[in-house]
């Protein structure tokens, strides 16, 4: 078993909890802790028992702060320390970026619980998951104007995407600290919780996924909202979900789906992520975090 040492990772009854874990730095996010993310995910994507995954933090406070400067924190969260004289060296690239490419590649339905402060990287690596949550105590903010560097993470490809051009570029222009409430009047968020109601909520969620629905249903149908909205032409989406609605019908799973609505009853689906995802899976050439 993985040992982490700057998150809690647990799973139970189909859900696995990733929580940032440095609470006395208002879990600050490091190099550490994205490798750690990264990790947890390739594991998680590999255990079918698993079928959503909730992202919080840790204490009261934060979610995420934001990275960690300090040489304490490892500093040059952003890219390595060394020089390069070509920019398409590996050692420029962004590290919130990794992560959120990584995010991105996910066979299972991410889901946010922001529990407090999130900012820079705290708000950016929020954009790759699915469905973001947050208590009233929750803080956002893409402060990088306010840095003097630009947002990162692939936020330029995900903000507009979730809250539209405008709100996205408000947000960055001004690099303010915003509520839930404006959070959620932008579209950032689907719901506003009680801190003690935050993770009820996206259990409650998550239990309704993991209770109803076809493993790699889920997972394709998260690869293709996310590829296939940004194509040029509805023909493409047309050419993915007509081979997927073929293999698929055709599968295990639809013959469960079927079967347990016509007799009333709970679904027992016994496709597998890991195994029995269509055989044009995946249709993209590359992963791009490699």
């Amino acid at each position: 078993m993985t040992e982490y040492t700057q998150i809690i990772v647990t799973k139970a009854d189909g859900i696995a909890t990733i929580t940032l874990n440095r609470p006395d730095k208002m879990n600050a996010y490091t190099r550490t802790m994205g490798a750690e993310i990264m990790a947890a995910m390739d594991d998680i994507d590999a255990d079918d028992a698993v079928r959503a995954v909730i992202f919080t933090g840790s204490g009261e406070r934060a979610f995420c702060a934001g990275a960690d400067l300090t040489p304490e924190g490892g500093g040059h969260v952003f890219s390595d320390p060394s020089e390069v004289a070509d920019l398409s060296d590996p050692k420029v690239r962004d590290g919130g970026g990794l992560l959120t490419l990584r995010l991105f590649e996910s066979r299972k339905p991410l889901i946010s619980a922001c529990n407090g402060v999130a900012v820079g990287v705290g708000a950016t690596m929020q954009l790759a998951m699915d469905i973001r949550l947050a208590s009233e105590t929750a803080r956002y903010g893409f402060v990088f104007a306010r840095r003097g560097i630009v947002p990162e993470a692939a936020s330029s490809w995900f903000l507009p995407r979730i809250v539209g051009i405008q709100q996205a570029l408000e947000w960055c222009y001004t690099g303010r600290v915003f509520d839930a409430a404006e959070a959620q009047a932008g579209g950032l968020v689907r719901s506003v919780h009680a801190p003690g109601d935050l993770l009820p909520a996206a259990t409650a969620l998550a239990r309704e996924i993991a209770d109803n629905t076809s493993g790699v249903s889920v997972a394709m149908t998260r690869a293709m909202m996310w590829r296939l909205s940004a194509t040029d032409h509805p023909m493409e989406a047309h050419k993915i979900d007509s081979r997927a609605i073929y293999r698929l019908s055709r599968g295990a799973d639809a013959k469960e789906g079927i079967a347990s609505f016509l007799e009333k009853r709970a679904p027992a689906y016994p496709g597998r992520v890991s195994a029995d995802m269509p055989d044009f899976y995946p249709w993209w050439d590359e992963r791009p975090y490699e």
